[in-house]
């Protein structure tokens, strides 16, 4: 048991636990969404992988058992596969969820953690987030496979059955509001509201931490400077949830669940909201201990752990380490590699429209092209910034403190 609480708290990890979530994601997208076998070029590509992290295992062992826990995985997921979305395969994955959970109680630091007040709901809403989440793949692989065989969506098949608003609506909304009037009673009864003393401006609690719903935001604080994590990337988070009506203009798909029909959408959607913000929320309230230390589940949140995290920038890597030479005073020519690298990046939408993405370029039209090309590279600088953290402890590719411009 020691072992296997030893094993989570090293796949907890925010490096380790970012790469077995995002492969595990492309897991269930290709085995259990698309029909993909392991005999095929991505199945050979998936094995590749996991041997390099093997390989990298023997002089790093967090990333050996990251391989343990990636294999396991692509064994699972590739022997499912269409069978994922069985009610009876959902009915277990759910028990064994809630078993490992409960099992999990037993142990104290656990349990002090993810029974608090404040984190109880963020622990349910977290199964539920899993349970409509599978609710709606599986319904969208089931038309998929209707839609392939020459049939009708299943939600088609209800356009002929009528429902009244009275008895029928009105009748089990009243049932649902009496069962969670019940539930919000026992709640109350049960838990204890997690009140505090007046604000004391002498006496900061370690850690300090926004709401869950800002945890996300603050835990993007330690990859980007505060402008960036708090004002433009929230702000791109909005105006992107606006735009995709207009950017994604594909008529399949509307009025039913598909995801064949819809596959990058789809894809980019959810992988931007499961694995990067749920990720972030998850780690921000769960794992991110005093001093904004990182901590397993079921380790002692220590308040005098101290673990210095050096803060290097891309001017210092290339100018001092790689050139052995003195930082230039002038910042255009200091942070002339970051910006650079971050032209290089943005050039990367107009590349990809003369090159692989080619044929969306054709069907989008420019405007909605660079409009969405633009946000999904946004997106994608979140992991990117995040593993150059994790790996090199980059905290900025361009730091231009004289005009306060930090990237």
């Amino acid at each position: 048991m020691t072992f296997l609480k030893n094993f989570i708290n090293v796949l907890s990890v925010a490096s380790i636990s970012f790469i077995f979530l995002s492969a595990t994601f492309a897991f269930i997208v290709y085995f259990c969404l698309l029909d993909g076998k392991v005999k095929s070029k991505a199945g050979v590509a998936f094995i590749i992988v996991g041997l390099i992290l093997a390989t990298a295992g023997l002089w790093f062992l967090p990333m050996f058992y990251l391989s343990i826990a990636y294999f396991l995985s692509l064994w699972g997921l590739a022997t499912l596969g269409p069978r994922l979305w069985d009610s009876k395969t959902g009915l277990w994955l759910l028990i064994a969820g809630a078993g490992g959970f409960g099992l999990s109680l037993l142990d104290s630091n656990f349990k002090l953690i993810a029974a608090k007040p404040d984190n109880v709901p963020i622990g349910a809403m977290i199964f539920l987030l899993g349970i409509f989440t599978w609710i709606a793949l599986r319904k969208a692989y089931l038309n998929d496979r209707q839609i392939a065989a020459g049939g009708m969506t299943f939600e088609k098949t209800e356009t002929n059955e009528k429902l009244f608003v009275w008895p029928d609506l009105v009748y089990t909304e009243m049932l649902c509001m009496i069962a969670l009037t019940i539930v919000m009673i026992i709640w109350s009864v049960a838990l204890r509201a997690p009140l505090e003393e007046a604000a004391n401006p002498t006496s900061s609690p370690n850690p300090a931490k926004a709401p869950w719903y800002f945890l996300g935001l603050q835990e993007m604080l330690v990859y980007f400077d505060p402008w960036l994590a708090g004002v433009v990337l929230p702000t791109l988070i909005i105006v992107g949830l606006m735009a995709i009506p207009y950017i994604d203009t594909n008529p399949k798909g509307n009025g039913y669940y598909s995801f064949r029909e819809r596959k990058w959408e789809i894809g980019v959607f959810l992988y931007g909201f499961l694995v990067l913000w749920s990720f972030l929320i998850i780690t921000g309230t769960f794992l991110r201990g005093p001093n904004w230390n990182f901590f397993g589940p079921f380790e002692f949140w220590d308040p005098n752990k101290l673990e210095p995290l050096v803060n290097v920038d891309l001017s210092e890597l290339i100018w001092v380490k790689a050139l052995s030479m003195p930082l230039p005073k002038l910042w255009i020519i200091r942070e002339a590699f970051g910006l650079g690298l971050i032209l290089l990046y943005l050039g990367l939408a107009p590349a990809a429209a003369k090159g692989p993405f080619r044929r969306f370029y054709l069907k989008m039209g420019a405007p909605r092209y660079y409009v969405g090309a633009y946000l999904f590279l946004v997106m994608l600088a979140l992991p990117i910034k995040m593993v150059l953290r994790w790996i090199f402890n980059l905290k900025y590719i361009v730091h231009i403190q004289e005009i306060f411009f930090n990237i």
